[in-house]
Protein backbone atom coordinates (compact mmCIF):
# COMPACT_ATOMS: atom_id res chain seq x y z
CA UNK A 1 0.00 0.00 0.00
CA UNK A 2 3.05 2.65 -0.65
CA UNK A 3 2.33 5.78 -2.23
CA UNK A 4 4.03 7.60 -4.90
CA UNK A 5 4.77 10.98 -5.61
CA UNK A 6 3.15 13.45 -7.65
CA UNK A 7 3.63 16.00 -10.16
CA UNK A 8 1.44 18.30 -11.83
CA UNK A 9 2.24 18.53 -15.95
CA UNK A 10 2.90 21.99 -16.49
CA UNK A 11 0.00 22.56 -19.52
CA UNK A 12 -2.55 21.14 -16.19
CA UNK A 13 -0.97 23.68 -14.25
CA UNK A 14 -1.43 26.36 -16.35
CA UNK A 15 -4.79 25.47 -16.88
CA UNK A 16 -5.87 25.42 -13.31
CA UNK A 17 -4.22 28.42 -12.70
CA UNK A 18 -6.39 30.11 -15.52
CA UNK A 19 -9.26 29.15 -13.47
CA UNK A 20 -10.15 25.72 -15.45
CA UNK A 21 -8.83 22.79 -15.49
CA UNK A 22 -11.46 20.02 -16.65
CA UNK A 23 -11.64 16.44 -16.41
CA UNK A 24 -8.31 16.02 -17.58
CA UNK A 25 -7.05 17.79 -14.64
CA UNK A 26 -9.13 16.88 -12.23
CA UNK A 27 -7.55 12.96 -13.40
CA UNK A 28 -4.22 14.35 -11.76
CA UNK A 29 -5.66 15.53 -9.13
CA UNK A 30 -7.91 13.08 -7.47
CA UNK A 31 -4.87 10.55 -8.17
CA UNK A 32 -2.74 13.15 -5.67
CA UNK A 33 -5.07 12.75 -3.45
CA UNK A 34 -5.85 9.26 -3.48
CA UNK A 35 -2.09 8.86 -2.39
CA UNK A 36 -2.51 11.42 0.06
CA UNK A 37 -5.45 9.32 1.94
CA UNK A 38 -3.06 5.85 1.15
CA UNK A 39 -0.35 7.34 2.47
CA UNK A 40 -2.19 8.66 5.84
CA UNK A 41 -3.41 5.04 6.27
CA UNK A 42 -0.09 3.56 6.19
CA UNK A 43 1.10 6.08 8.87
CA UNK A 44 -1.87 5.02 11.09
CA UNK A 45 -1.01 1.69 11.08
CA UNK A 46 2.45 2.24 11.91
CA UNK A 47 2.20 4.37 14.83
CA UNK A 48 -0.25 2.93 16.05
CA UNK A 49 -0.03 -1.16 15.71
CA UNK A 50 2.98 -3.26 16.29
CA UNK A 51 3.00 -3.22 20.50
CA UNK A 52 1.08 -6.14 21.25
CA UNK A 53 -1.96 -4.73 22.93
CA UNK A 54 -5.82 -5.24 21.66
CA UNK A 55 -6.19 -1.92 20.08
CA UNK A 56 -2.84 -2.53 18.10
CA UNK A 57 -3.47 -5.98 17.46
CA UNK A 58 -7.17 -4.81 16.06
CA UNK A 59 -5.14 -1.94 13.77
CA UNK A 60 -2.43 -4.27 12.92
CA UNK A 61 -4.90 -7.23 11.58
CA UNK A 62 -6.87 -4.27 9.85
CA UNK A 63 -3.79 -3.21 8.02
CA UNK A 64 -2.97 -6.83 7.14
CA UNK A 65 -6.50 -7.30 5.88
CA UNK A 66 -6.42 -4.07 3.46
CA UNK A 67 -3.02 -5.23 2.00
CA UNK A 68 -4.45 -8.94 1.26
CA UNK A 69 -7.52 -7.22 -0.50
CA UNK A 70 -5.41 -4.94 -2.63
CA UNK A 71 -3.60 -7.67 -4.26
CA UNK A 72 -6.76 -9.28 -5.74
CA UNK A 73 -9.46 -6.29 -5.58
CA UNK A 74 -7.53 -3.19 -5.63
CA UNK A 75 -10.94 -1.27 -6.57
CA UNK A 76 -12.79 -2.48 -3.32
CA UNK A 77 -9.73 -1.00 -1.19
CA UNK A 78 -9.41 2.24 -3.32
CA UNK A 79 -13.24 3.10 -2.95
CA UNK A 80 -12.94 3.17 0.26
CA UNK A 81 -9.45 4.94 0.99
CA UNK A 82 -10.84 7.69 -1.52
CA UNK A 83 -13.90 8.35 0.49
CA UNK A 84 -13.69 11.82 2.02
CA UNK A 85 -14.75 10.81 5.50
CA UNK A 86 -11.89 8.32 5.87
CA UNK A 87 -9.45 10.53 4.56
CA UNK A 88 -10.73 13.26 7.67
CA UNK A 89 -10.46 9.82 9.59
CA UNK A 90 -6.74 9.44 9.10
CA UNK A 91 -5.43 12.82 9.02
CA UNK A 92 -7.05 13.68 12.21
CA UNK A 93 -5.76 10.39 14.02
CA UNK A 94 -2.11 10.68 12.66
CA UNK A 95 -2.63 14.04 14.12
CA UNK A 96 -3.07 12.53 17.40
CA UNK A 97 -0.80 10.17 17.66
CA UNK A 98 1.80 11.95 16.47
CA UNK A 99 1.04 14.43 19.10
CA UNK A 100 1.45 11.28 21.38
CA UNK A 101 -1.90 10.65 22.73
CA UNK A 102 -3.82 7.71 23.35
CA UNK A 103 -6.74 7.46 20.27
CA UNK A 104 -8.24 4.13 20.44
CA UNK A 105 -11.58 4.88 19.03
CA UNK A 106 -9.62 7.36 16.12
CA UNK A 107 -6.91 4.41 15.41
CA UNK A 108 -9.06 0.94 15.76
CA UNK A 109 -11.27 2.47 12.98
CA UNK A 110 -8.83 1.07 10.67
CA UNK A 111 -11.01 -2.20 11.37
CA UNK A 112 -14.39 -0.70 10.17
CA UNK A 113 -12.36 0.85 7.15
CA UNK A 114 -11.09 -2.69 6.39
CA UNK A 115 -14.38 -4.61 6.69
CA UNK A 116 -16.36 -2.07 4.28
CA UNK A 117 -13.30 -2.94 1.88
CA UNK A 118 -14.27 -6.54 2.14
CA UNK A 119 -17.78 -5.72 1.64
CA UNK A 120 -17.03 -4.00 -1.42
CA UNK A 121 -15.04 -7.10 -2.57
CA UNK A 122 -17.17 -9.98 -1.95
CA UNK A 123 -14.91 -11.21 0.95
CA UNK A 124 -15.30 -12.57 3.76
CA UNK A 125 -13.27 -11.74 6.87
CA UNK A 126 -13.56 -10.82 10.60
CA UNK A 127 -11.99 -7.54 12.15
CA UNK A 128 -12.73 -5.46 15.02
CA UNK A 129 -14.11 -1.70 15.16
CA UNK A 130 -14.96 0.77 17.62
CA UNK A 131 -18.54 1.56 18.51
CA UNK A 132 -18.51 4.86 20.62
CA UNK A 133 -22.43 5.69 21.38
CA UNK A 134 -23.27 2.40 19.97
CA UNK A 135 -22.52 2.98 17.01
CA UNK A 136 -19.88 1.15 14.01
CA UNK A 137 -19.73 3.59 11.07
CA UNK A 138 -18.98 1.77 8.27
CA UNK A 139 -17.47 4.66 5.77
CA UNK A 140 -19.34 5.23 2.95
CA UNK A 141 -21.93 2.46 3.58
CA UNK A 142 -23.66 3.81 7.01
CA UNK A 143 -23.76 2.66 10.38
CA UNK A 144 -24.64 -0.29 12.37
CA UNK A 145 -26.57 -0.01 15.56
CA UNK A 146 -25.60 -1.86 19.14
CA UNK A 147 -27.37 -2.12 22.18
CA UNK A 148 -24.53 -0.41 23.63
CA UNK A 149 -21.21 1.28 23.46
CA UNK A 150 -17.58 -0.66 22.79
CA UNK A 151 -14.27 0.46 22.78
CA UNK A 152 -14.18 -2.59 20.11
CA UNK A 153 -16.87 -5.14 18.78
CA UNK A 154 -15.80 -8.05 16.59
CA UNK A 155 -16.86 -7.95 12.82
CA UNK A 156 -17.91 -10.80 10.77
CA UNK A 157 -18.51 -9.65 7.03
CA UNK A 158 -19.81 -12.36 5.22
CA UNK A 159 -19.31 -13.03 0.64
CA UNK A 160 -22.77 -12.22 0.53
CA UNK A 161 -22.87 -8.65 2.36
CA UNK A 162 -23.82 -9.77 5.30
CA UNK A 163 -22.29 -8.68 8.12
CA UNK A 164 -22.84 -10.18 12.33
CA UNK A 165 -22.07 -8.27 14.82
CA UNK A 166 -23.00 -7.96 18.53
CA UNK A 167 -25.73 -10.11 18.42
CA UNK A 168 -26.77 -8.26 14.96
CA UNK A 169 -26.70 -9.61 11.55
CA UNK A 170 -27.39 -7.16 8.63
CA UNK A 171 -27.36 -6.63 4.72
CA UNK A 172 -26.01 -3.56 4.13
CA UNK A 173 -26.58 -3.39 0.47
CA UNK A 174 -30.78 -3.06 1.15
CA UNK A 175 -32.77 -0.67 3.03
CA UNK A 176 -33.25 0.92 6.57
CA UNK A 177 -33.55 -2.77 8.78
CA UNK A 178 -33.02 -3.30 12.42
CA UNK A 179 -29.79 -2.08 13.86
CA UNK A 180 -28.53 -0.45 10.21
CA UNK A 181 -29.05 3.11 9.51
CA UNK A 182 -27.32 3.16 5.76
CA UNK A 183 -26.16 6.15 3.78
CA UNK A 184 -28.81 7.44 1.24
CA UNK A 185 -27.73 8.73 -2.37
CA UNK A 186 -28.99 11.25 -4.36
CA UNK A 187 -29.45 11.49 -8.00
CA UNK A 188 -29.74 13.63 -10.83
CA UNK A 189 -32.91 13.20 -12.87
CA UNK A 190 -30.74 11.67 -16.04
CA UNK A 191 -28.67 9.26 -13.70
CA UNK A 192 -25.32 11.34 -14.86
CA UNK A 193 -24.87 12.79 -11.06
CA UNK A 194 -24.94 10.28 -8.63
CA UNK A 195 -23.73 11.28 -5.29
CA UNK A 196 -23.19 9.99 -1.59
CA UNK A 197 -25.69 12.00 0.75
CA UNK A 198 -23.43 11.69 4.53
CA UNK A 199 -25.43 12.60 7.54
CA UNK A 200 -24.17 10.03 9.67
CA UNK A 201 -20.36 9.36 9.32
CA UNK A 202 -18.70 11.13 12.46
CA UNK A 203 -15.58 12.10 10.36
CA UNK A 204 -17.96 13.96 7.80
CA UNK A 205 -17.72 17.42 8.81
CA UNK A 206 -16.61 19.90 11.95
CA UNK A 207 -18.88 18.43 14.88
CA UNK A 208 -20.20 21.42 15.64
CA UNK A 209 -21.63 22.52 12.50
CA UNK A 210 -23.67 19.39 11.14
CA UNK A 211 -27.13 19.16 11.46
CA UNK A 212 -28.62 17.21 14.31
CA UNK A 213 -29.74 13.63 13.03
CA UNK A 214 -30.31 12.35 9.13
CA UNK A 215 -31.56 14.90 6.82
CA UNK A 216 -35.40 14.65 7.40
CA UNK A 217 -37.54 13.66 4.20
CA UNK A 218 -38.54 16.83 3.38
CA UNK A 219 -35.32 18.43 3.38
CA UNK A 220 -33.86 15.37 0.96
CA UNK A 221 -36.89 16.44 -1.54
CA UNK A 222 -35.77 20.04 -1.64
CA UNK A 223 -32.31 19.10 -1.69
CA UNK A 224 -33.00 16.61 -4.65
CA UNK A 225 -34.87 19.42 -6.46
CA UNK A 226 -32.67 22.04 -6.51
CA UNK A 227 -29.97 19.51 -7.57
CA UNK A 228 -31.70 18.69 -10.57
CA UNK A 229 -32.30 21.96 -11.51
CA UNK A 230 -28.20 22.71 -10.45
CA UNK A 231 -27.20 19.97 -12.89
CA UNK A 232 -29.38 21.46 -15.63
CA UNK A 233 -27.89 24.60 -15.68
CA UNK A 234 -24.21 23.61 -15.11
CA UNK A 235 -24.89 20.92 -18.35
CA UNK A 236 -26.27 23.35 -20.51
CA UNK A 237 -24.41 26.28 -19.81
CA UNK A 238 -21.11 25.29 -18.03
CA UNK A 239 -19.64 22.51 -18.79
CA UNK A 240 -16.75 22.99 -17.43
CA UNK A 241 -17.73 23.04 -14.04
CA UNK A 242 -20.11 20.14 -14.41
CA UNK A 243 -17.04 17.85 -15.82
CA UNK A 244 -15.06 19.11 -12.97
CA UNK A 245 -17.80 18.44 -10.83
CA UNK A 246 -18.74 14.85 -11.23
CA UNK A 247 -15.00 14.38 -11.55
CA UNK A 248 -14.09 15.49 -7.72
CA UNK A 249 -16.96 15.56 -6.09
CA UNK A 250 -18.45 12.42 -5.04
CA UNK A 251 -20.09 13.25 -1.25
CA UNK A 252 -22.48 15.94 -0.24
CA UNK A 253 -23.22 16.67 4.04
CA UNK A 254 -25.79 18.82 5.12
CA UNK A 255 -24.46 22.00 7.71
CA UNK A 256 -26.77 24.22 9.42
CA UNK A 257 -27.81 26.93 8.03
CA UNK A 258 -26.65 30.96 8.66
CA UNK A 259 -28.90 33.23 10.84
CA UNK A 260 -29.41 33.91 7.61
CA UNK A 261 -29.15 32.92 4.18
CA UNK A 262 -27.00 29.72 3.10
CA UNK A 263 -23.35 28.10 3.90
CA UNK A 264 -21.67 25.91 1.68
CA UNK A 265 -18.06 24.64 2.66
CA UNK A 266 -15.09 22.63 1.12
CA UNK A 267 -12.27 21.21 3.52
CA UNK A 268 -8.35 19.86 2.47
CA UNK A 269 -8.93 16.99 5.07
CA UNK A 270 -12.48 16.26 2.85
CA UNK A 271 -11.77 16.46 -0.82
CA UNK A 272 -14.75 15.24 -2.63
CA UNK A 273 -17.16 16.47 -0.16
CA UNK A 274 -19.13 19.73 -0.34
CA UNK A 275 -20.86 20.52 3.05
CA UNK A 276 -23.79 22.84 2.69
CA UNK A 277 -26.96 24.14 4.04
CA UNK A 278 -30.39 23.28 2.52
CA UNK A 279 -30.32 24.99 -0.63
CA UNK A 280 -32.49 27.69 -1.71
CA UNK A 281 -33.45 27.12 -5.47
CA UNK A 282 -31.21 25.64 -8.54
CA UNK A 283 -29.40 28.79 -9.37
CA UNK A 284 -27.52 29.29 -5.97
CA UNK A 285 -26.34 25.58 -6.05
CA UNK A 286 -25.10 25.43 -9.08
CA UNK A 287 -23.33 28.71 -8.32
CA UNK A 288 -22.51 27.29 -4.56
CA UNK A 289 -20.79 24.34 -6.87
CA UNK A 290 -18.67 26.56 -8.95
CA UNK A 291 -17.52 27.87 -5.77
CA UNK A 292 -16.52 24.83 -3.86
CA UNK A 293 -15.45 23.00 -6.72
CA UNK A 294 -12.57 25.93 -7.37
CA UNK A 295 -11.47 25.39 -3.18
CA UNK A 296 -11.41 21.41 -3.78
CA UNK A 297 -8.84 22.05 -6.79
CA UNK A 298 -6.84 24.60 -5.17
CA UNK A 299 -6.35 22.51 -1.88
CA UNK A 300 -5.23 19.66 -4.33
CA UNK A 301 -2.88 22.15 -5.77
CA UNK A 302 -1.26 23.07 -2.67
CA UNK A 303 -0.88 19.38 -1.59
CA UNK A 304 1.14 18.82 -4.38
CA UNK A 305 2.67 22.51 -4.50
CA UNK A 306 3.97 25.17 -2.66
CA UNK A 307 2.65 28.03 -3.98
CA UNK A 308 3.18 30.52 -0.61
CA UNK A 309 6.19 31.05 1.65
CA UNK A 310 5.26 31.52 5.58
CA UNK A 311 3.36 34.91 6.44
CA UNK A 312 1.56 36.22 9.15
CA UNK A 313 0.30 39.10 7.66
CA UNK A 314 -3.62 39.80 7.73
CA UNK A 315 -5.52 41.39 4.72
CA UNK A 316 -8.53 42.54 3.50
CA UNK A 317 -10.86 40.05 1.99
CA UNK A 318 -13.69 41.28 -0.07
CA UNK A 319 -15.89 38.35 0.72
CA UNK A 320 -14.80 38.30 4.73
CA UNK A 321 -15.81 40.26 7.71
CA UNK A 322 -12.34 39.50 8.93
CA UNK A 323 -8.64 39.78 8.17
CA UNK A 324 -7.39 36.80 6.13
CA UNK A 325 -4.00 35.52 6.28
CA UNK A 326 -2.96 34.89 2.55
CA UNK A 327 -3.57 31.28 2.81
CA UNK A 328 -7.23 32.36 2.86
CA UNK A 329 -6.94 35.46 0.34
CA UNK A 330 -5.61 32.54 -2.51
CA UNK A 331 -8.49 30.48 -1.55
CA UNK A 332 -10.48 33.07 -2.00
CA UNK A 333 -9.36 34.82 -5.12
CA UNK A 334 -9.02 31.30 -6.98
CA UNK A 335 -12.61 30.23 -5.13
CA UNK A 336 -13.96 33.83 -6.89
CA UNK A 337 -12.52 33.32 -9.76
CA UNK A 338 -14.46 30.28 -10.50
CA UNK A 339 -17.68 32.26 -9.02
CA UNK A 340 -17.23 35.48 -11.73
CA UNK A 341 -16.87 32.33 -14.65
CA UNK A 342 -19.94 31.29 -13.47
CA UNK A 343 -21.84 34.49 -13.54
CA UNK A 344 -20.38 35.39 -16.99
CA UNK A 345 -21.56 32.87 -18.37
CA UNK A 346 -24.95 32.59 -17.38
CA UNK A 347 -25.81 36.36 -17.03
CA UNK A 348 -26.23 35.37 -21.14
CA UNK A 349 -29.23 33.56 -20.57
CA UNK A 350 -31.19 35.39 -18.10
CA UNK A 351 -32.83 38.61 -18.45
CA UNK A 352 -32.72 40.17 -14.28
CA UNK A 353 -29.67 41.63 -13.46
CA UNK A 354 -28.76 40.09 -10.61
CA UNK A 355 -26.40 38.36 -12.83
CA UNK A 356 -24.70 40.98 -13.97
CA UNK A 357 -24.07 42.48 -10.56
CA UNK A 358 -22.55 39.40 -9.74
CA UNK A 359 -20.17 38.92 -12.32
CA UNK A 360 -19.09 42.81 -12.03
CA UNK A 361 -18.25 42.95 -8.70
CA UNK A 362 -16.17 39.42 -8.14
CA UNK A 363 -14.35 39.66 -10.57
CA UNK A 364 -12.60 43.48 -9.93
CA UNK A 365 -12.73 41.94 -6.11
CA UNK A 366 -10.79 38.72 -7.23
CA UNK A 367 -8.85 41.15 -9.40
CA UNK A 368 -7.65 43.46 -6.63
CA UNK A 369 -6.64 40.12 -4.17
CA UNK A 370 -4.43 38.82 -7.02
CA UNK A 371 -2.72 41.97 -7.11
CA UNK A 372 -2.17 42.14 -2.90
CA UNK A 373 -1.19 38.35 -2.93
CA UNK A 374 1.10 39.58 -6.05
CA UNK A 375 2.87 42.79 -4.19
CA UNK A 376 2.97 40.35 -0.74
CA UNK A 377 6.13 39.13 -1.40
CA UNK A 378 5.56 36.16 -0.33
CA UNK A 379 4.55 33.77 -2.91
CA UNK A 380 7.12 31.11 -4.23
CA UNK A 381 8.10 31.52 -7.76
CA UNK A 382 5.64 28.52 -9.05
CA UNK A 383 3.29 31.14 -6.75
CA UNK A 384 4.01 33.77 -8.71
CA UNK A 385 3.38 31.94 -12.27
CA UNK A 386 -0.36 30.77 -10.73
CA UNK A 387 -1.62 34.07 -9.74
CA UNK A 388 -0.40 35.83 -12.68
CA UNK A 389 -2.51 33.60 -14.73
CA UNK A 390 -5.30 34.05 -12.28
CA UNK A 391 -4.76 38.13 -12.60
CA UNK A 392 -4.48 37.39 -16.67
CA UNK A 393 -8.20 35.81 -16.91
CA UNK A 394 -9.51 38.02 -14.66
CA UNK A 395 -8.03 41.09 -16.61
CA UNK A 396 -9.75 40.30 -19.47
CA UNK A 397 -12.93 40.16 -18.22
CA UNK A 398 -12.41 43.48 -17.21
CA UNK A 399 -12.78 44.57 -19.93
CA UNK A 400 -16.28 42.86 -20.60
CA UNK A 401 -19.31 45.58 -21.04
CA UNK A 402 -21.80 45.47 -17.46
CA UNK A 403 -24.99 47.26 -17.83
CA UNK A 404 -24.61 50.87 -16.11
CA UNK A 405 -27.48 49.62 -13.84
CA UNK A 406 -25.87 46.80 -12.64
CA UNK A 407 -22.04 48.34 -12.24
CA UNK A 408 -23.81 50.64 -10.04
CA UNK A 409 -25.42 48.12 -7.80
CA UNK A 410 -22.10 46.20 -7.63
CA UNK A 411 -19.70 48.95 -6.18
CA UNK A 412 -22.50 49.86 -4.06
CA UNK A 413 -21.92 46.52 -2.49
CA UNK A 414 -18.54 46.29 -2.43
CA UNK A 415 -18.00 49.80 -1.40
CA UNK A 416 -20.41 48.94 1.86
CA UNK A 417 -18.51 45.80 2.22
CA UNK A 418 -15.05 47.55 2.45
CA UNK A 419 -16.71 50.24 4.60
CA UNK A 420 -18.33 47.85 7.05
CA UNK A 421 -15.09 45.62 7.79
CA UNK A 422 -13.05 48.48 8.15
CA UNK A 423 -15.08 49.53 10.72
CA UNK A 424 -15.26 46.17 12.43
CA UNK A 425 -11.19 45.76 12.00
CA UNK A 426 -9.72 49.32 11.32
CA UNK A 427 -6.87 49.50 8.92
CA UNK A 428 -5.62 46.61 7.14
CA UNK A 429 -2.15 45.34 7.97
CA UNK A 430 0.30 43.07 6.42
Amino acid sequence: MEPRPHQLPGDVLSRLAAGGGGAEAMRHLVAAERSKHRLLVVGVARLAGGDGQAGARAVDHAYEMLASLEKTRPEAVDAVLRHPAVGAWAARTMKVLTEGAAAPHDATQLGAVAATAAVRAGVACRTEAPAPQGRVTLPSLGQIVLPAPADLVELRVHADGVIESGGLRVRVDEPEQPGWEPLRRIRTFDGALDLLLDDLDPYRWTPETVIAGPLSAGGLHTWQACLDEAWQMLRRHHWTIAAEFTSIITVLTPIQAPPQGMNSASAADRFGTIAMSTPSDGRWLASTFAHEVQHAKLGAVLDVLDLLEPDDGRYYAPWRPDPRPLSGLIQGAYAYLGVSGFWRRQRVHESDLRPHIEFGRWRESAFEVTGTLLDSGRLTPAGEEFVTAMRRTLSAWLTEPVPAAAADVARLEADGHREEWSARNGLVTG
